[in-house]
């Protein structure tokens, strides 16, 4: 004090920073030299000192605070109080925090570290939401330095606020529709972040019709996903039902018009849909801490695939095996998804028994029939994949009493070979992946 009042320097009250564009970089996918060079260092250091001294000094780390805090110094005669200042020191230390997160995942990311002795994550505010899972839950959406293309990344064009559940089942939505190359055009239907429906079609108009045959009354409020750019036709097919949300990565003039008459309908274009095969992180919180994982980013190839029963499939199940495999990799476990003609027919998703999900497919399929106006239920002929393996014939046993002819499973259970001699029992072609696709 004694040195600042020699050289007449009066107290600092008010820090206003804004730090170097770390984060911008990541998000441009810049050289790691430029992204080191916007690594700030004292930026970070006045915020934290003044932010330790909030007692007497206001630190403001956000354009948006701006105006608040001209205000209140509008009110109090250029002074702020300690409530304000409280609450910007509390934000000053998050937005450091952020940044620090981001610099520190990218550097592990970098390095190869898998598992690191402590691990920061950050994000920022993409959106104030109304509530969470559930309207006595507060919820905030926010957005990581480095963002994965998705629901974090999507422009909304119109359409009512994004919802919790609207950012959760479009982001599942978004996911499964990108096992699917945009040479076939696809269509998702998701409710509660499961898929109800799955399918490829000539366009999207006949990929949206075979997968809302699937399950039709879960796909009323549900989640459309595409992957190629909407026009007229697929907007009007898919605006024919109540939607909550319809997310592409492109929409032409006349899709826009089509949606602009649902003026409640989200829509959400993408720009570019993300690589399933991208490695990338999963964190999931648990009472006290949390869990990281590396994303489900496995991706099958056909030269992984082993017939283990005497009858292999025909090129047509082979085909909507690894159809029926990839939309599995999407439902909760234990799942059992149907399939036939590169559509789903009948999913059974989150069942604490395996045969138990997959009588509910065959079920499934045989009410998506029935509401079609079949005369035998969808599950006959179909193909049927597992995410995990097996553990009993008594699941395999309800998929042929169903119908299917063809099984997709990881294969290792302690009992695959029985599984498998049911399997040649019932003359059906059963192939194994070596990989497990458990989703909880």
């Amino acid at each position: 004090e004694a040195a600042m009042l020699a050289h007449g320097i009066a107290a600092i009250d008010l820090l206003i920073v804004n730090l170097y564009p770390f984060e911008e970089m990541l998000g441009r996918s810049a050289p790691f030299e430029a992204c080191v060079e916007n690594i700030d260092i004292g930026g970070p250091a006045m915020i934290r000192g003044a932010a330790k001294n909030h007692a007497d000094v206001a630190v403001v780390v956000d354009p948006a605070d701006y105006a608040e805090l001209s205000a209140e110094l509008g009110a109090h005669d250029g002074a702020t109080t300690l409530t304000l200042r409280r609450r910007l020191a509390a934000k000053a230390y998050a937005r450091t925090a952020a940044y620090d997160a981001a610099i520190s995942n990218w550097l592990l990311r970098e390095t190869g570290v898998e598992a690191p002795r402590a691990y920061a994550l950050g994000g920022l505010l993409a959106q104030a939401l109304r509530y969470g899972e559930n309207p006595h839950q507060k919820a905030g959406f926010y957005r990581l330095a480095e963002p994965r293309f998705g629901v974090a990344t999507a422009r909304q064009i119109q359409g009512k606020e994004l919802s919790y559940n609207n950012i959760n089942d479009t982001d599942a939505a978004i996911e499964c529709v990108a096992e699917f190359s945009p040479e076939r055009p696809a269509c998702v239907i998701v409710k509660h972040a499961n898929p109800c429906g799955v399918a490829i079609g000539t366009d999207l108009v006949d990929a949206y019709r075979k997968a809302l045959r699937c399950d039709p009354t879960s796909a009323f409020g549900g989640i459309v996903a595409v992957n190629r750019k909407l026009d007229a036709s697929s907007a009007t097919v898919i605006a024919g039902i109540f939607t909550e949300v319809v997310v592409a990565p492109e929409a032409d003039g006349e899709a826009l018009g089509v949606f602009a008459q649902k003026k409640n309908l989200r829509l959400l274009l993408t720009g570019s849909l993300p690589d399933p095969a991208a490695p990338g992180l999963a964190v999931r919180t648990v009472g006290g801490g949390f869990l990281v994982q590396s994303r489900d980013a496995a991706v099958l190839a056909e030269g992984e695939l082993k017939t283990v029963t005497r009858r292999p499939p025909t090129s047509a199940e082979l085909e909507d095996l690894k159809f029926a495999w990839r939309v599995c990799k999407h439902v909760k476990s234990n799942a059992i998804v149907y399939a036939k003609d590169g559509a789903s027919v009948g999913i059974g998703a989150g069942q604490m028994s395996r045969v138990d999900a997959a009588r509910i497919a065959a079920w499934k399929a045989a009410e998506a029939a029935k509401n079609a106006g079949a005369d035998e239920s969808f599950a006959k002929g179909a193909v049927v994949a597992s995410d995990a393996f097996f553990p009993f014939p008594d699941g395999l046993l309800a998929a042929i009493e169903a119908g299917a002819t063809a099984v997709i499973q990881p294969g290792g259970s302690v009992r695959d070979r029985d599984v498998i001699a049911a399997a040649d029992e019932a003359g059906i072609a059963m192939v194994f992946t070596g990989v497990r696709h458990f989703r909880h």
